[in-house]
């Protein structure tokens, strides 16, 4: 019983949360003039619409769901991991400088740029947690400075050392090494198909494995896991190398998927992004997922919305963010000591009546 309770907070708090956000949304979208239904309906249509539509909200959803998974498993471990978009830079770098320089295409091509976007993002990710463990310095300073090396070795990158003649930008990989799409007609690729396998790997592995247990108790209660036996540092650091090469995964599949090349402004806010999706989606994995796709939903389908009725595509972001802001409350107030004891005699009056 207590189990299903937590289930249900875990699903309530979100979807409250969301259910909120679209009537203050209204509220915003009738003092504009516009009619909140039809926006609404026009949101919807603008993401789910069509065979194309749907191609380019999976494809939006792609790195989101990449970035909010590194950012679930690192919080879920007890480690606060805010370099996912350095992590999934240093990924897409990777993954370019393999499929540019190495000459190798096709499957083997693709595979191995992935794979070298991985290791980028592990390592990458790695070097906050050794000097967490190793100095006790503070993680989430050390991770969000790195966001911003990364971001500025790109830029060296794509403005001097591998520049695309006097444009500033990289020139493209090849396509033999490009990923390929899912389905004729629509935009999304093998990346988004990636990103599903590794949240649902995640959540296998969180959930129903020792291995995820161990993590998981260290997430809840460092002290206690110490006590019983566990390695501590271990977990915390391949915590921060797994999260880092989810990323890094990410920049791969979004650099051989979408973007093709490295410039200015890519990967801009998909790892704060990311923390946020995580947070909405209580640390849960799928929950996490669905919450990308939400995301990528409203970001898609604001400019038909806008198109349709007139609703500029800023109140789209002002529902992510009302949407964010409620969760964060939502969460906080669920674990007060007086909404438990409300909860608990609702429950206890319920159970009696049942007798």
């Amino acid at each position: 019983m207590e189990k299903l309770r937590r289930s249900l907070g875990s699903f309530v708090v979100p979807l409250l949360s969301i259910l909120l956000a679209f009537i203050v949304g209204g509220v915003i979208m009738a003092a504009l003039g516009a009619d909140p239904f039809a926006a609404v309906k026009y949101l919807f249509q603008g993401a789910f619409g069509s065979k194309a539509n749907i191609g380019t909200t999976l494809t939006k959803a792609t790195p989101l769901m990449f970035t909010s998974l590194c950012a679930c498993f690192a919080y879920k471990c007890g480690v606060f991991n805010l370099g996912g978009e350095g992590q999934f830079l240093m990924g897409s770098i990777a993954a370019f400088v393999t499929a540019y320089f190495s000459g190798i295409t096709g499957f083997f091509g693709v595979v191995l740029a992935l794979l070298a976007g991985t290791l980028a993002g592990g390592i990458w990710g790695m070097i906050p947690g050794l000097l967490k463990i190793g100095r006790g310095q503070n993680e989430m300073i050390i991770s969000i400075m790195l966001n911003y090396v990364a971001t500025l070795f790109m830029g060296v990158l794509y403005t001097s050392w591998v520049r695309d003649a006097s444009v500033p930008q990289t020139p493209a990989v090849d396509e033999l090494v490009r990923l390929p799409r899912v389905i004729t007609g629509m935009r999304f690729t093998w990346g988004f198909v990636i990103a599903v396998v590794v949240g649902l790997v995640l959540y296998y592995v969180l959930f129903w494995t020792s291995g995820g247990f161990k993590l998981r108790a260290v997430g809840y209660n460092m002290t206690a896991s110490r006590f019983n036996g566990i390695h501590v540092k271990r977990c915390m650091l391949t915590s921060f190398i797994i999260s880092g090469a989810i990323a890094g995964l990410g920049g791969g599949a979004e650099l051989l998927g979408t973007q093709f090349r490295l410039i200015n402004g890519f990967g801009a806010g998909y790892g704060f992004d990311g923390v946020a999706m995580a947070l909405i989606g209580q640390l849960h994995p799928i929950a996490t997922m669905v919450v990308a796709l939400f995301f990528a939903v409203l970001r898609v389908g604001s400019t038909t919305m806008q198109a349709a009725t007139g609703v500029p595509t800023s109140v789209s972001d002002i529902i992510q963010a009302l949407v964010i802001v409620f969760s964060v409350a939502g969460m906080a107030m669920t674990k007060l000591p007086e909404f438990n004891a409300w909860k608990e005699r609702v429950f206890a009056k319920r159970k009696a009546g049942d007798k």
